[in-house]
């Protein structure tokens, strides 16, 4: 079974028509969803899947507390570091997602650090991402590292420079290789 990552900005409150109906052709399909249990873009997509009661859903939860869980789905607890604290502690069930998905579907700023990671660590497993950029309003698909490149030039120069100084992009940003994954399903 196809399995759909979303995430997205924490300062992101609503889905607009764009991204609901791209969500609407996952359940549509039937694919299994993972997301995590963070305020933001987490609980949006959590209370629009709640809406639709739709049952193919798992919570991914870090260090054993889930902070939200609107539609009482399955809950994977990935246990991390006690000594692990803020934005690395909860990147731990993010890279889990990453991993487990066979797709990523993001709702970005431009600004996240976090969501940004998000990206880069469906493009580090090779897998690709559908991202919905707030500022232009737009889609892209990610396939590789020039993608993912590309969409953070797109930034503005303040917050790619934030981006990069808390995500150490320059370390992380390596050659992932050119292998390509199928079509995007939705």
């Amino acid at each position: 079974m196809t399995t759909v990552f979303v995430s997205g900005s924490r300062k992101i409150s609503r889905l607009n028509m764009e991204t609901r109906n791209r969500l609407k052709n996952v359940v549509d399909k039937q694919f299994s969803i993972l997301v995590g249990d963070a305020n933001g873009a987490d609980k949006v997509f959590q209370k629009y899947l709640a809406e639709m009661r739709y049952p193919n859903v798992v919570v991914f939860c870090s260090g054993g507390h889930c902070r939200n869980n609107l539609g009482n789905w399955n809950v994977k607890n990935i246990s991390v570091d006690s000594k692990l604290k803020g934005r690395d502690f909860y990147t731990q069930k993010d890279k889990a997602m990453a991993a487990e998905a066979d797709y990523g579907l993001v709702l970005w700023d431009g600004k996240s650090p976090g969501s940004f990671n998000n990206i880069m660590e469906l493009v580090k497993n090779r897998k690709k991402a559908l991202v919905y950029f707030t500022p232009d309003r737009k889609f892209y698909t990610l396939s590789g590292l020039d993608d993912a490149q590309n969409l953070l030039n797109r930034c503005d120069r303040d917050s790619l420079a934030g981006i990069q100084r808390r995500l150490k992009l320059q370390t992380k940003v390596q050659d992932q290789g050119s292998r390509t994954q199928g079509p995007m399903l939705f």
